[in-house]
């Protein structure tokens, strides 16, 4: 007999969650760990991925990116026969008791949100679903598309009845690639539902994986909203950041000497400055178009996105005065470039401007070279990035050099060894800051970095 997963109140057992079927719909970088958690907590778990080769890369045990304690857990699941993927929808759907929604919610190239994925998803879980299945979408959206779009496309292509056939919980992932497991056990989680009866089943599965408090909320709306203002909280102050680092540049103020002597004050929390990627840039414009459907406009969020966005333009500006203090033109110049990824000590470019940056730079006539250590030459090249094979022949004959991500192993450079390889005179950039300025200088390199504006005379 099936388990009623919608009724769920007791899960305190590995037992008790062995009668039940999890499907993970989307196995991405917080698809996949939420899949391996629930699977480590003893449900029976389907990962559903529409890409094969993910699919038989999780089925051989290998994780299909890096993320710290990752592999461990898909292998140790597999092996215990609780973690399985598949490309099958109807296979995977109509076995659920339990479907986690985890799908991507990009953005168009006009700022517009774009789930034709989760739509795609859902037609597919509806017209496969079975009554009596608990539902938790756990993506990024906007205020009202849990409720509009979710809702009425799982109802319409499954003829059931949100809260009455099946239920229907809304609880957004809050984690950062790289530690995605330790933020999903450890932060507290919002949640809510379009019912009771979905709410305490939602707050039931999700016990089993979070040490962090439930936050439950009135309504889904506000729960889709809290998501995007802490997002978009960030992006505003970031905004600030790359506002201040831009004037001290031009005032000869060190921005970062000034941020650490501004933060000393308890209500003070200034941010680095720098190239923002990742989802951050993503999720703003969510909210900005539910916004003005509302006739709403939100000029702050609006304001920040541009400030934020043209920080690669900024970032080819401190390039080209690097260069004018080194009396060199940038055309046919050779520029070594340090880290793709979108965030430091991580192997994701999904949504990282440092691709951007470097397509600029070529561009310009430039010879640019590309380094980082998260990955091989071949795969670089496989991504027509210009590679060399090792950080020396990278480095070798430059010009410039642009450290782009804050990679640890970039923490550890000799700026010897660089002076040697290098062409003088010689220039680094650092949008990471990474570099002690005052090490750069005596080093004989002219030195330039979002905000320090002490060596940019």
């Amino acid at each position: 007999m099936r388990a009623t997963a919608f009724k769920i109140r007791n899960l305190d057992s590995p037992e008790e969650r062995s009668k039940y079927t999890i499907t993970v719909v989307g196995c991405g970088r917080m698809g996949l760990p939420t899949a391996c958690l629930f699977a480590d907590a003893g449900f029976n778990v389907i990962c559903l991925d529409l890409n094969q080769q993910i699919v038989n890369q999780i089925n051989s045990g290998i994780s299909p990116f890096l993320e710290p304690g990752l592999e461990k857990l898909i292998k140790k699941n597999i092996k215990d026969g609780r973690l399985v993927a598949t490309s099958d929808v109807k296979q995977a759907i109509p076995k659920s008791d339990i479907i986690v929604i985890v799908v991507n919610t990009p953005i168009n190239e006009k700022k517009r949100p774009d789930y034709s994925n989760l739509e795609s998803a859902c037609r597919d879980i509806g017209l496969n679903l079975r009554s009596e299945t608990l539902i938790i979408l756990e993506s990024t959206v906007g205020p009202g598309v849990t409720e509009g779009l979710v809702k009425e496309t799982l109802e319409l292509t499954s003829g059931l009845k949100a809260g009455r056939d099946f239920g229907l919980a809304y609880s957004p992932i809050r984690a950062t690639a790289g530690r995605v497991l330790h933020d999903i056990v450890n932060y507290p989680r919002i949640l809510a539902a379009i019912d009771e009866q979905s709410l305490a089943a939602a707050r039931a599965v999700l016990k089993t994986i979070i040490k962090g408090d439930i936050v439950e909320v009135s309504n889904i709306k506000t729960a889709e909203a809290t998501k995007l203002f802490e997002n978009i909280y960030r992006d505003v102050n970031l905004a600030l950041a790359n506002e201040f680092a831009k004037f001290c540049e031009k005032a000869g103020i060190d921005y970062i000497e000034a941020q650490a002597a501004a933060n000393t004050q308890p209500y003070c929390h200034l941010l680095k400055p720098g190239i923002i990627s990742g989802h951050i840039p993503k999720d703003p414009y969510l909210l900005i178009y539910e916004a003005e459907m509302l006739g709403v406009k939100l000029q702050l969020p609006i304001i920040a996105r541009r400030v934020n966005d043209e920080t690669v333009k900024r970032a080819f500006w401190l390039i080209k005065d690097a260069f004018r203090a080194m009396e060199k033109t940038l055309k046919r110049s050779k520029i070594a470039v340090l880290g793709i990824s979108y965030k430091p000590n991580v192997k994701e470019i999904k949504g990282s401007l440092i691709i951007d940056l470097i397509k600029l730079l070529q561009s310009k006539g430039i010879n640019v070279r590309v380094f980082d250590p998260f990955y091989s030459f071949e795969e670089l090249r496989s991504m027509d990035l210009p590679a060399e094979k090792n950080l020396t022949k990278t480095l070798e004959g430059s010009d410039c050099l642009v450290i782009a991500v804050g990679h640890d192993r970039f923490k550890r450079l000799s700026l010897k060894k660089i002076g040697i390889l290098m062409r003088k005179p010689s220039a680094i950039v650092d949008l990471a800051h990474v570099v002690d300025p005052y090490r750069a200088e005596r080093g004989g390199f002219i030195y330039r970095g979002f905000g320090r504006g002490v060596w940019s005379k």
